[in-house]
This record gives structure tokens, sequence and C-alpha cells, in this order.
């Protein structure tokens, strides 16, 4: 460990310190034994080749959307995974959710670095207009941004229920031997019964920064403005 040069750390300080740094080893170990389970898994279910919406970033409502796209279609090159992250807005959610749209947020700014590997979009349940003004509104210009529209995709995937809520997912697909599509991972929030809003945490570097202060995460949540 590269130690600090401040005076006064008492012995009490620097001893707790040290066990710190070694939970903290043990953490960075076991969360790479973790993704190294995650990449271990065997290939999924084929899934079916979704249709969605997908336009110009001026579109505006009553536009007609661009095109349509098919899930297989956003594989850009071969040997590489797809990333999908649920946003939450559309049908029962009827305004975009802060927590996902801080989400989207950062991955706008890491997007360009995520392309080097893997391909990444951000679908909704909306109409392609409305997340298209939100979009604009949050200027995200480097996210690949798609409506699920009418497909089915979002609740076979458990971001959408029966009646129209919405959850926030991350899905994983690959491409099997054959070129099909296979379903590979997919995280929610909820991990558990007694574990809810954390199971993507991750995905966002807010609250990581937030845990290194005294305070940590407190009850703080994301809004959509401040």
């Amino acid at each position: 460990m590269r130690p600090t040069h401040l005076t006064g750390e008492s012995a009490e300080y620097v001893s707790a310190r040290e066990e710190l740094r070694q939970a903290e080893i043990e953490l960075m170990r076991h969360r790479e034994g973790v993704a190294d389970l995650r990449r271990r898994l065997p290939l999924g279910p084929v899934v079916d080749d979704y249709v969605f919406e997908e336009g110009p970033a001026d579109l505006q409502a009553g536009d007609v959307p661009a095109q349509t796209v098919r899930l297989g279609e956003l594989f850009t090159r071969p040997g590489r995974d797809l990333v999908v992250y649920h946003l939450m807005y559309g049908k029962k959610q009827t305004e975009p959710c802060p927590m996902c749209t801080m989400w989207c947020d950062g991955f706008n700014g890491v997007a360009h670095h995520v392309a080097q590997n893997v391909d990444l979009v951000i679908v909704a349940a909306t109409g392609l207009p409305a997340l298209r003004a939100h979009a604009r509104d949050r200027k995200w210009t480097n996210l690949r941004l798609l409506s699920a529209g009418s497909s089915t995709f979002k609740y076979d995937l458990g971001s959408e229920d029966a009646e129209g809520n919405q959850d926030s997912t991350v899905s994983v697909f690959t491409r099997g031997d054959s070129g099909s599509v296979h379903h590979f991972y997919s995280a929610h929030p909820r991990m558990s019964d007694d574990i809810d809003q954390r199971g993507i945490d991750l995905l966002s570097p807010v609250w990581h920064i937030l845990d290194l202060t005294r305070r940590g995460r407190d009850n703080w949540l994301a809004a959509l403005s401040y």
C-alpha cells in the first residue's frame, strides 16, 4: 500500500486502515472470482429475434420511426457480445426512472470505451419519440436507443410484468457457433426477498464514490433534476 504522508495519524488509525486495506483486497479477489463464475456460465437458450424501433436523434412526436432493427442485427461485428440496459420508461412507467437515467448518464460518458469490446444498447418500452426527447434533454449523444414497441422483449427478460410495470435490468446476449442469439446473463436490482435495489450497483460509479465517505449512501436517491 502506498502510505499517506499526513502527520498526526494515530496508531489506532493506522491499524484500522490496514485492516480495511486487507478487507479491500479480499473484496477485489472475491469480486473477480464472481466475474469468473459469470464468464463460465453455459450458453442460455436461443431467444427470439425481437424487433425494435430505432430513429434519428431529432425524432419528434408524430414522426414515423425511421426503421426497425432485429436483436440479431445489434451485433455489429463477429465475436462481440451484446449488453442491453432496460430503461424503466413506458407503459405503467409514465415518466423516465431517475435511477435508470443516472445509470444511462454514466453509460453515455463511457460508451465509446465500451464499444471497443462489446455492443451496448438502451431499450425502453416507451414510444421512440418520447425516448428520443428524454435523450435530448439528458444530452445522450453516444448511446444507441431502441423502443421495444409492442414486442414481448422486456416481458420475456423480466423487466416488465403483465400489467406493464417496468423494472431496471441488464441483459447480455451472445452468439452460438451456428450464429443463433443466446441469452447469456441478466441481473435485476432485486437480488432476493430481503435484498432490494442492490443487484446492479456495479453499473454506476455514483454509489462507490458515496461509499468512500463517512456518511456513505445514507438515504440518497437520484432525481431527474436537482
